[in-house]
């Protein structure tokens, strides 16, 4: 395993830490933003969202300008992010056109023989929380097995959503799978009823009568199937869950961010006396889009940009948490996003939803610049000098070997940020050589990866039934809210 960014800030201070903590190691809390441009934050340049405490966190800290996600979508990145692997190694990462995991009801997950930094952390005695989105999988077999929960992977208490933020889970929204209609070809079927009704009439073929009736009978059936598989996909998909219950079935998206927010204080404060690794996983701003009511309608961005500031309301209440129980000078904190922002939603309503990526081209599921490019800021009080600039390549990749020691990376002096301007024989004479040498690197890198199972193939995408999660029964659609219990 390579070294990690953090030791390159930190190896000239590296002395006085350890004596002073007789080599203990920092607490950690790793926020991941799901979808937030690099472009949103201040700190990186926008003048037109209000992100005051990210900023403060930027200039107490470092900033990375060349952070980059393992992936442009969230399981690969995630998966990623979480054992320092590229996803095609524990089979994370998709061959087909479904790249993450949209039902909770599938058997695909993050493989339990892969180490997470949580696991390693455990390992050392630290208290281990994920709160937010998890989006790696959860049952194999049976409804009840978790054998891909947060708490299999090494985290001790979990909050939060297994799957991700869809449309379907916020009411007024749509549908995600509304796009599928957009996909049937109405004229193409038109054309050929059009086409065989032509031919019968003038006797050139024979249409038994029976077999439109049965036909006809058949695409109503699915229809109506597909209508209520899209009708009762919020009952069994949008659930919240604490540890190995399901407390929230729809979940709320109202006061979400806040709920999640002091879960994490409380965890927090309940840990302060010992080690911990905080996993805050935002929810937001992720589409479809929702903020609290009292962030509504101000930011000059509409919903997204409210959203925006949610988080970062967020983010100083868990500074201002930690500052209070003086845990700031010996806590290591990081904040990424798990991919490039989204550009291509719209809303229901005709509303644009989506981040900016400032000058980097294209956005999340995209392999361009915009896709992976992401923010990248770490502060650490009594290591890090503030207000530092880090120019060279890291990767969120780089957090699991962080966790377990510390390294850095350099960066050329010669790339194109924007990518908009493709290299060819014409403009590079090495182009051939160029080619072929990173031929041979893909062709080296093949031969070291052993077959695995593909957790995002068909078979494992496809809803089963049997592993729903329901914490009531069928009849009553999967609803329940108990998120008063144990809070």
């Amino acid at each position: 395993m390579k070294c990690a960014w953090i030791l390159y800030l930190c190896q000239m201070f590296l002395g006085a830490y350890s004596s002073s903590r007789e080599g203990k190691g920092p607490n950690f809390v790793l926020m991941m933003v799901d979808d937030l441009g690099i472009g949103d934050l201040g700190c990186y340049g926008n003048t037109t969202l209000r992100t005051p405490n990210i900023d403060r966190l930027a200039q107490e800290g470092a900033k990375m300008t060349q952070h980059i996600a393992a992936a442009p979508l969230c399981t690969p990145s995630r998966a990623a992010f979480l054992t320092g692997r590229y996803a095609v190694r524990s089979g994370m990462a998709s061959y087909g056109r479904v790249g993450v995991y949209i039902m909770s009801a599938v058997s695909g997950g993050l493989p339990t023989e892969e180490i997470t930094f949580a696991q390693l952390a455990k390992q050392q005695g630290y208290a281990t929380a994920l709160i937010g989105k998890w989006h790696l999988g959860l049952n194999c077999e049976k409804s009840d097995d978790l054998c891909h929960h947060p708490n299999r992977h090494g985290f001790d208490h979990f909050y939060g959503i297994t799957v991700t933020n869809l449309r379907d889970c916020q009411p007024g929204h749509g549908s995600i799978f509304i796009n599928v209609f957009s996909h049937i070809p109405y004229r193409s079927i038109g054309i050929g009823a059009a086409t065989l009704a032509f031919l019968h009439a003038f006797g050139i073929i024979a249409v038994s009568p029976k077999l439109v009736l049965n036909l006809g009978l058949l695409m109503v059936i699915l229809s109506a199937l597909f209508a209520g598989f899209v009708f009762t996909f919020p009952y069994f998909n949008c659930f919240l869950m604490r540890n190995q219950e399901i407390v929230e079935q729809p979940f709320l998206s109202e006061n979400l961010t806040q709920r999640m927010t002091y879960e994490a204080v409380e965890f927090l404060q309940r840990n302060s006396e010992r080690p911990f690794l905080l996993f805050f996983s935002f929810i937001q701003v992720h589409t479809a889009l929702f903020a609290s009511p009292e962030f509504r309608g101000r930011s000059q961005h509409g919903l997204y940009g409210d959203a925006v500031e949610e988080v970062d309301w967020s983010v100083g209440k868990i500074m201002e948490t930690l500052d209070s129980l003086g845990l700031s000078e010996n806590t290591l904190v990081y904040l990424t996003s798990d991919q490039g922002a989204h550009l291509e939603e719209i809303s229901v309503r005709g509303e644009v939803h989506r981040g900016w990526n400032g000058i980097y081209r294209a956005g999340k599921s995209t392999n361009w610049e915009g896709g992976i490019r992401v923010p990248g800021i770490v502060r650490w009080s009594q290591v890090i000098p503030g207000n530092k600039s880090i120019d060279e390549p890291t990767s969120n990749m780089d957090i699991f070997p962080t966790v377990a020691s510390l390294a850095g990376a350099r960066i050329p002096e010669d790339r194109d940020p924007s990518e908009s301007t493709p290299l060819t024989p014409q403009t590079e004479p090495e182009f051939h050589t160029i080619l072929e040498v990173m031929q041979q690197a893909v062709a080296r890198h093949t031969r070291t990866l052993t077959h695995v199972p593909d957790q995002l193939s068909p078979g494992n995408m496809l809803w089963k039934p049997w592993l729903q999660p329901c914490c009531s029964t069928l009849s009553q659609l999967c609803r329940c809210n108990r998120d008063h219990l144990g809070s």
